[in-house]
């Protein structure tokens, strides 16, 4: 019985149709718009013909008063509507009737004078009219205009609108929704049933039942009047909170969605879950049902469905103007939120509770009590996938058992309703096993373990889930398979794995679990070795060239025994990027080999998430193509939405497009999907030294010098970085006595050394670090600085042309590197060579210009400022530094205060200005 259930085509159950009154999902086979539920509780009405207008069975009453009434054209809230002739002015209207007999109580004529009074204050041509308002014979009912088209839901049906109609009729909607908001009214249940069509196609919003329906009463019957209908009613309105113009904004964002995808965003199989879904899920990316939809269109859905009302449109309005600026392909003002909105917090099912939904909608109340209250209680979900025990006699086969573990990872993270730890933070946890201990590192409910034995043609692979909340082993399995069949074990146990944490897997993420990396067992095993040597560091550049070029070499081997090895192709691309970017090796061979291989990839697999993030990062590191790069990182979490490199990509972009929020937000998403891996504290720390939020910066240092005590170091240094920008000496010094090696940062304590006035010191230092040429362009310009602040014109110029030799190899070879002309400029202004030092680092400028590099284009300007000082240009300097001042990571108070480089400056009352400005911390925008 169990099987033929998991048999129904999930896409009658969820494809458009909705029950017109709860919203829960109804299968497409069902007669009617109602699902069983709502039939069942329409049996509660005591009078018969109220019974019968519930569930569609009244013989129509030839004559109501001064209406003759011809046919039901819709429902709503506790009325059903009829096309009707009003004899006395022979007019077709449609006329909306509340229940009669014990329907009728005092409370409900109350509340149908109270929505008709407020639908027939307002006069809009997109609002139909209300002719007259009325009780006979224990009924109420009102009359209004009959817009002969029809209704939306009716005329879109279940498959997707053209996308510029769609757009165009929510414009319209939502222009018209403002007119009643600017009026004090909300409308509360805007739905596509809600929505008619004329004949002309123009939209006319009706049904304003809700309006100003704010009794505090609770019954069966009135509990889903209240709420509107769950499939597209917000958050806030779910939970019984205040409701503002943005509750409107939801529910037009829940229809464009609709219109978009031809699914509502949310729909569960009672009104419980339904509830569940808005209250605890982020909508599925409207792409993802319609591949049609651009990013942009998407974005304003999804801004609209925000479950927090402030990060919505501030009004009707501003949606009506993005999606105008859509349509005339003009920049929208919506910012992408699905890298980090997506992925709440999530609830485990309540099956009593869910059982009761169907008997007693007055629920509602008690389930937003209860989902707030468990938010806080309940352990974070999520799984960490353990390395695997390998149990086989050969060394070789430890990288296979590597791969196994690596691999169901990697599936498990397709799996866009499961949180699944990064690889990075899991590796560490090798032969531990204290699960409670690691599911409180990790912030995740389970872990897997697993041992696995390879021999000859065989292979072994026990694995075993366990609760870290309680040590309990919740599942447990064991296979014996071929060799051949290792991707299907994989493939079989992820998915598993997601059924036993009751995590759903839709189609594409099934077919991405299922799909094979290669029928090639040998070019798997290459695959994996290769993927082992990208993930190790190295102490020095030397030793990561060498195993980066490793694994080029084995990857190579690898798509030559199989030439349709996609995601070899796609770490190959990422592999010839690292070796592009390796400092001071920055080969186009490099280049051009990456883009090769991902032209291979896209040719092979062109939709799989690993393809579009190898894009992304071509387009980043080998186009510097930002835009183009977001964009396919915005797929790439889509399809991967547990990897953590695409939002600590993604945010390290948004950075550079002074998208400072969002980007300290995909930090934070990637931090939590990889919470042992040091390299995001460090990039949240240095977001918030260069916004200038000193405290935040700090306090985020501090952590995780507790939490990564190997790391320790690079926490340190951003210590004294913070403190030397604060100007606080004192703090940087302490920092610095901390590292365990102050040669191994010579920069950091030259830059100490100089804010000291310890010249002779400084000097040292700097030419003390000079092993090659490297070296010397990291503290050269130290060094000149040391020499300037002596007077001494002869050390300036031997440090000067040193520092210029060592960039030789680099300005006569094919590198455009903006720092390289940035530093080269400042050199030659040490040297007075005016108009070289001048366009050198104008070129650096032009390179990176701030509108497109925000973190490293203030230090280029700010060098350029550095250049005009000491060519005695002291206006072209200030200019130039005035030009960056509230920009972050601009000119820092304690480097304007204490560095001598400035000293040329000093005493104009403009530096003055511009040193006290940088004190102040830059709005968090």
């Amino acid at each position: 019985m169990h099987h033929s259930v998991e048999m129904i085509d999930k896409r009658q159950l969820t494809k458009g149709k909705v029950c017109a009154r709860c919203g829960a999902a109804i299968s497409s086979r069902l007669p009617g718009q109602s699902c069983p539920a709502c039939l069942i509780e329409s049996g509660l009405g005591p009078d018969g013909l109220a019974e019968d207008l519930r569930d569609g069975k009244a013989p129509l009453m030839m004559n109501f008063g001064d209406y003759e009434l011809l046919e039901e054209i819709g429902r709503g809230g506790q009325g059903v509507v009829f096309r009707a002739r009003q004899k006395s002015l022979n007019r077709i209207v449609a006329l909306k009737v509340i229940g009669v007999g014990h329907w009728a109580t005092e409370a409900h004529i109350r509340r149908f004078r109270l929505e008709a009074e407020a639908a027939a204050s307002l006069d809009h041509p997109g609002i139909v009219p209300i002719y007259e308002i009325g009780e006979r014979d224990g009924s109420c009912y009102f009359s209004m205009k009959c817009i002969e088209g029809g209704q939306l839901d009716k005329i879109a049906g279940d498959q997707p609108m053209p996308v510029r109609r769609a757009v165009e009729l929510i414009v319209k909607v939502a222009r018209t929704l403002h007119y009643a908001h600017q009026r004090g009214i909300l409308h509360r249940d805007i739905k596509p049933g809600n929505i008619l069509l004329d004949k002309e196609g123009e939209p006319h919003l009706t049904d304003f039942g809700l309006a100003r329906l704010i009794e505090s009463e609770s019954t069966i019957t009135r509990t889903m009047d209240v709420l509107g209908t769950p499939s597209y009613i917000a958050p806030e309105q779910a939970a019984m909170k205040p409701l503002t113009n943005a509750t409107d904004v939801y529910g037009l964002g829940a229809v464009l969605y609709q219109l978009l995808t031809g699914y509502p965003p949310f729909a569960g199989g009672t009104t419980f879950e339904t509830i569940r879904l808005v209250l605890q899920v982020e909508p599925r990316h409207p792409h993802l049902w319609n591949p049609k939809i651009d990013r942009d269109i998407a974005t304003i859905s999804l801004k609209c469905l925000e479950k927090d009302p402030q990060r919505r449109y501030a009004s009707a309005l501003e949606l009506a103007e993005d999606l105008e600026r859509w349509s005339r392909h003009e920049p929208i003002r919506a910012r992408r939120t699905g890298l980090l909105g997506r992925g709440g917090k999530r609830v485990r099912r309540n099956p009593a509770l869910a059982a009761l939904v169907p008997l007693s909608l007055a629920l509602t109340t008690v389930l937003a009590f209860m989902f707030s209250r468990n938010e806080e209680r309940l352990p974070p979900a999520g799984i960490a996938v353990l390395p695997f025990e390998n149990l086989g006699d050969e060394k070789e086969n430890a990288s296979f058992v590597d791969g196994m573990q690596d691999d169901i990872l990697t599936k498990l993270a397709k799996v866009a309703d499961l949180k699944v730890i990064s690889r990075t933070s899991v590796m560490q946890y090798r032969g531990v096993r204290n699960t409670r201990e690691i599911g409180r590192a990790l912030r995740v409910s389970h872990v897997l373990e697993g041992s696995v034995r390879k021999s000859g043609d065989k292979v072994h692979l026990n694995a075993q889930l366990i609760d870290t909340r309680d040590d309990t082993h919740v599942w447990a399995e064991q296979y014996d398979r071929d060799l051949t069949d290792v991707f299907a074990i994989q493939s079989e146990l992820a998915q598993k794995i997601a059924s036993q944490l009751s995590k759903k897997i839709n189609r594409a993420e099934k077919a991405a679990i299922e799909t094979k990396p290669t029928h090639d067992l040998e070019a798997y095993e290459l695959y994996v070795r290769a993927k082992l040597l990208t993930r190790s560091s190295g102490p020095d550049n030397l030793e990561v060239l060498q195993k980066l070029a490793g694994a080029s070499d084995l990857l190579q081997r690898a798509v030559a025994r199989d030439s349709n090895f996609a995601l070899a192709y796609c770490l190959l691309t990422e592999t010839n990027l690292s070796l592009y970017w390796i400092p001071g090796r920055a080969e186009p061979a490099f280049r051009t080999r990456a883009d090769v291989a991902l032209h291979n990839a896209q040719r092979i697999a062109p939709e799989a998430g690993e393809t579009h993030l190898a894009k992304a990062l071509f387009d980043y590191y080998g186009n510097r193509d930002l835009d183009h790069a977001l964009e396919e990182l915005d797929t790439a979490a889509r399809l991967l939405p547990n990897n953590a490199d695409v939002f600590d990509t993604s945010a390290r972009i948004e950075r550079r497009l002074n998208r400072w929020k969002e980007a300290l937000r995909h930090f934070a998403k990637a931090a939590e999907l990889d919470p042992r891996d040091p390299t995001h504290p460090t990039a949240i720390a240095t977001t918030y030294r260069l916004l200038r939020h000193y405290k935040e910066a700090e306090e985020t240092a501090d952590r995780a010098i507790g939490m990564f005590p190997e790391a320790a170091d690079q926490f340190w240094k951003e210590k004294g970085e913070v403190a030397l920008a604060e100007g606080d000496l004192e703090k940087a010094r302490a920092a610095i006595e901390k590292l365990s090696s102050k040669e191994a940062f010579p920069a950091l304590l030259v830059r100490v050394l100089l804010y000291e006035h310890n010249y002779l010191e400084a000097e040292r230092v700097a030419v003390a670090s000079w092993k090659d040429e490297g070296s010397v362009r990291f503290t050269g310009v130290g060094a000149i600085i040391a020499a300037r602040a002596q007077a001494d014109a002869e050390k300036i110029r031997a440090y000067a042309v040193k520092a210029r030799h060592a960039y030789e190899p680099l300005l006569n070879g094919p590198s455009v590197d903006p720092t390289m002309f940035s530093e080269v400029g400042v050199i030659d202004a040490a040297l007075g060579r005016r108009e070289d030092a001048i366009a050198e680092c104008r070129r650096a400028v032009e390179l990176r210009p701030l509108d497109r590099d925000a973190v490293e284009g203030p230090d280029y300007v700010a060098n350029l400022a550095l250049a005009y000082a000491w060519l005695g240009e002291r206006d072209h300097a200030i200019e130039q530094l005035s030009s960056i001042i509230h920009v972050p990571g601009g000119p820092r108070f304690g480097d304007l205060k204490l560095n001598p480089m400035w000293d040329d400056l000093r005493g104009d009352p403009r530096f003055e200005q511009i040193m006290a400005t940088a004190a102040e911390p830059i709005p968090l925008k």
